[in-house]
């Protein structure tokens, strides 16, 4: 399908509305897995004219997301990643887990952001981050969509290697998300080390639902449901 390529346009607004000089693209991957981390991306492009056929990762085939990983490594002007683990989702929420994993990708970065283009439509980053939130930005943001393509070849290369000593849970085919395969594993297995034990699937799965955390939500807040999907999929 045929698709508009992205453009340095927000950048550019930032740059004349704000001052920004170092803008990072921000975007994340594992969000409504069931195993592993949740990992950000933070990178830094600059106003250079994009690999060709960049856009977000979820649009490209596997062979060609690995072939422009392989190219952005060595065009971005940097990148780094963040990730929070599952039991600090389990901990803390998606939202917080997200805002740790995107904070540990900007810190980690060479030079402090002036400002970020995070994708979707949610500021999960907030202070003192100055954020421009857009939606679909890994599809109309350069630095957005380069860090959707770093962010998710790099989670699923470390999907495949902790599913090595997991194999009947297939974690190199569907990185921790939802699938038949890893459906009939925890039924028959229940969850390993590497899943959230937060999360709904557990409802389903009556002989391990006793190993499901549940957060206590002392602030009067309701539980964060959003991507923890259950087994009807």
């Amino acid at each position: 399908m045929p698709y508009e390529p992205p453009t340095h346009t927000v950048e550019r607004s930032l740059r004349a509305t704000t001052g920004a000089k170092v803008i990072a693209g921000v975007d994340e991957v594992g969000r409504g897995a069931w195993a592993g981390p949740v990992t950000v991306c933070a990178a830094i492009t600059g106003l250079r004219r994009p690999p060709v056929g960049l856009t977000d990762s979820k649009l490209l085939t596997i062979k060609r997301r690995t072939e422009l990983e392989v190219e952005l490594r060595t065009w971005v002007t940097s990148y780094a990643l963040g990730h929070a683990s599952p039991e600090e989702i389990d901990a803390l929420g998606m939202t917080a887990a997200l805002r740790l994993a995107a904070v540990r990708a900007l810190e980690a970065l060479p030079v402090r952001p002036d400002a970020v283009i995070l994708d979707g439509k949610h500021d999960y980053l907030g202070a003192p981050w100055r954020v421009r939130t857009v939606i679909k930005g890994d599809q109309s943001c350069v630095a957005v969509a380069a860090a959707s393509v770093l962010a998710k070849v790099q989670r699923d290369k470390m999907m495949a290697e902790l599913g090595v000593d997991h194999a009947d849970f297939g974690f190199a085919d569907n990185a921790g998300y939802p699938s038949p395969v890893h459906k009939a594993a925890l039924e028959e297995r229940g969850p390993t080390p590497h899943h959230r034990l937060s999360w709904a699937y557990l409802d389903a799965l009556p002989q391990w639902r006793h190993l499901k955390k549940v957060r206590s939500w002392v602030d009067g807040s309701v539980p964060e449901i959003e991507g923890q999907l259950g087994f009807d999929f």
